[in-house]
């Protein structure tokens, strides 16, 4: 497996996390459950850095979507580094 499929694999898993979190903020769950407080450890810290930024309007965070583009723009700038360095 490439160095580039290995990092397109882990942004893509934790996109999922995140969108995992954002469905489990509109159902009853329970927060002690081992895996739901793995999705929430590993997620917080990005979503937690944003949110230090970017208030919630009301009831709606926006956190995770500045995640994800931010993701995005991360995922590329590696990989285009990546290229230009021959890997």
């Amino acid at each position: 497996m490439s160095i580039e499929r290995i990092i397109n694999v882990a942004f893509q898993v934790y996109d999922w996390l995140i969108f995992i979190r954002i469905i489990l903020s509109f159902i009853r769950h329970n927060p002690y459950h081992p895996l739901i407080r793995f999705i929430y450890e590993v997620t917080e810290p990005v979503l937690g850095f944003f949110r230090r930024f970017i208030p919630a309007v009301g009831m709606l965070d926006f956190s995770p979507l500045v995640a994800f583009f931010v993701l995005e723009l991360l995922r590329q700038l590696i990989l285009n580094v990546l290229r230009m360095v021959g890997l």
